[in-house]
């Protein structure tokens, strides 16, 4: 079930209103049926593979928790990774691998047939494997307690606003969340509609007219100069920070709706200085989620520079491959593995820079300097995350700026197409700038009642006119 269907805004609601007409004793189980049937209207039998997790990190947790011995532990953390990793593996990554392994051999006249699984990708295994994973590292490590309500444990593994797509969220947040009594709210249940609306608005007006121009370049990169190949790439930037950002906005709403509180997975990540900055600002339940269980427990930066170096490079490679079973993703996350280290290495060489030409002296020019420059490194990245091979982003790549005739500009759409998606951006980026340093939720509860009612007449009204309603998918279900 999508967020942009008809099928969801009849069932939510409904969820809803039984969610607060039931005794707080029984709710689990509404959002346990809920969760699964938000699921199971994609593909049924799938859900099979969310009890497997479920069942497994369960006991696994369990037993952890009861065992004197270590190497006990270990075998139960071990079994929980095992089988975790290897229903991913196996289901995003196998025909992947196997086909590498194919042409690899093949360079050696070495021909084989691969085995291959006839199977489509379960929508949302890499988040809730991601999810339960970070439970039963946690209480191995000794951090939380086992959830020995398999019930509640089910319903934390697969609670539909943050299934299939996030945020990523750890037991010690949400786990105990299950056992508030929520009341209903009128107040909090506004603020949470509203999120949603937002949401709703960067995916339907924003994102998915975007959409329309991006695949239309990048379905065809032959047919297109330098410079529409860069406005394409810039568009992409928008689309999928307005599909993903999107989707947290509504699963965070939805979640506020009935009182949970969800983790903030976006904050303005065009606004970074930096990549470091950017990676703290973008998918921030992710980039969290690699650096405690995977970046520290490599060493982290506590280790020599060459290795930290090192580190730095395997985490963001890991964090492409999370991304998706291609080459594409793999380069685009070594690239920003490359800037990173590269900013590290040339930190010296940069200050002295800045000393010299004066740019010290005027912070904002520095301070939009450091913006620009950060926002074209995180585009460039991107035409290896969008194109649907090496050699398609290589050619775009080499051929960026070449031609820049303005003939064409609307890249292959109609002109009021084309400022639509223009003026929607310019509007995202004026609500950026008046959101400062805060996000959504707390920007409009500080407004006035009278301002905030006519910023929601205003979105509905641009959904239902300017809303793109060929119920394309969110970017981020293919991971």
């Amino acid at each position: 079930m999508q967020f942009n269907s008809i099928h969801f805004l009849i069932f939510f609601p409904i969820i809803v209103l039984l969610y607060f007409n039931l005794k707080h004793k029984y709710r689990w189980i509404l959002l346990l049926l809920g969760s699964y049937y938000f699921y199971m209207s994609w593909k049924p039998e799938y859900i099979i593979l969310i009890m497997i997790s479920t069942l497994i990190d369960y006991i696994a947790g369990l037993r952890m928790s009861s065992a004197s011995k270590k190497a006990v532990k270990k075998a139960y953390l071990v079994l929980s990774l095992s089988v975790n990793l290897g229903l991913l593996f196996a289901f995003k990554y196998f025909n992947f691998f196997s086909e590498e392994a194919r042409q690899f051999l093949a360079q050696f006249s070495f021909q084989f047939n691969p085995l291959t699984l006839q199977v489509l990708l379960p929508i949302g295994i890499s988040f809730y494997t991601f999810q339960t994973l970070s439970y039963t590292i946690d209480v191995y490590r000794g951090k939380i307690r086992p959830e020995r309500h398999l019930g509640i444990f089910a319903v934390y593994v697969s609670y539909f606003p943050q299934l299939v797509a996030g945020p990523i969220e750890r037991a010690k947040n949400l786990l105990p969340q299950f056992y508030e009594k929520h009341s209903f709210d009128y107040t909090r249940i506004v603020r949470g509609l509203q999120l949603m609306l937002w949401g709703f608005f960067k995916k339907i007006v924003i994102a998915d007219n975007l959409a329309l121009f991006v695949n239309h370049v990048y379905g065809d990169v032959g047919g297109f100069n330098g410079l529409q190949l860069i406005l394409a790439t810039v568009f992409f930037g928008f689309q999928i920070y307005c599909d993903f950002s999107g989707y947290s906005d509504i699963a965070i709403g939805a979640a506020q709706v009935m009182g949970f509180r969800l983790m903030d997975n976006f904050k303005r990540p065009y606004s970074a200085v930096s990549i470091r900055d950017f990676w703290k600002r973008w998918h921030i339940s992710l980039t969290s989620w690699f650096k405690d269980y995977f970046y520290i427990p490599l060493g982290g930066n506590k280790v020599s520079v060459p290795r930290w170096y090192v580190n730095i490079l395997l985490v963001f490679l890991v964090s492409g491959l999370w991304h998706g079973a291609n080459w594409t993703f793999l380069v685009w996350g070594g690239l920003h593995g490359f800037f990173l280290v590269f900013a590290l290495v040339t930190k010296g060489i940069r200050e002295r820079f800045v000393q010299k030409t004066g740019l010290v002296k005027v912070p904002f020019v520095h301070h939009m300097v450091r913006v620009v420059v950060t926002f074209s490194l995180v585009t460039f990245g991107w035409i290896f995350f969008r194109a649907e091979s090496i050699s398609q982003a290589w050619y775009i790549v080499t051929h960026l700026f070449s031609d820049w005739s303005l003939v064409g500009i609307t890249l292959g759409q109609g002109v009021f197409d084309f400022w639509v998606a223009i003026f929607a951006i310019v509007f995202l980026e004026i609500v950026h700038l008046m959101q400062s340093h805060q996000g959504m939720r707390q920007f409009m509860s500080e407004k006035p009642a009278w301002m905030r009612w006519a910023v929601i007449y205003f979105i509905i009204l641009a959904i239902i006119l300017f809303g793109e309603f060929g119920r394309h998918e969110f970017i981020y279900f293919q991971f």
